[in-house]
């Protein structure tokens, strides 16, 4: 019975962390939320600012490619005036 008492306090463990985290998580997400409140109040756009750190967090490859293929839907769509030149993207 040793070796299942010992799993169920290995299990009992894990779960506690996991719950541990998910509330430091709920915590670190109303923060994120305070911060994007605060930015708004002093007149930011919220929506753009998350695309910026969603772009941020892309390397600049992956974000060059990304608006490639972006500026190609536009364009078949008659959405894009002129397409961008490749010193026109900023990293």
């Amino acid at each position: 019975m040793a070796e299942g008492s010992v799993a169920a306090g290995q299990l009992r463990s894990l779960i506690e962390r996991i719950e541990r985290l998910e509330e430091e998580k709920q915590t670190i997400a109303a923060d994120i939320r305070e911060v994007y409140a605060e930015a708004k109040s002093h007149g930011f756009d919220t929506k753009i600012m998350r695309q910026v750190i969603r772009l941020r967090k892309q390397d600049s490859t992956e974000r060059q490619e990304e608006e490639a293929v972006r500026d190609l839907y536009l364009s078949a769509l008659g959405m894009l005036s002129e397409p961008r030149s490749e010193g026109n993207t900023s990293s």
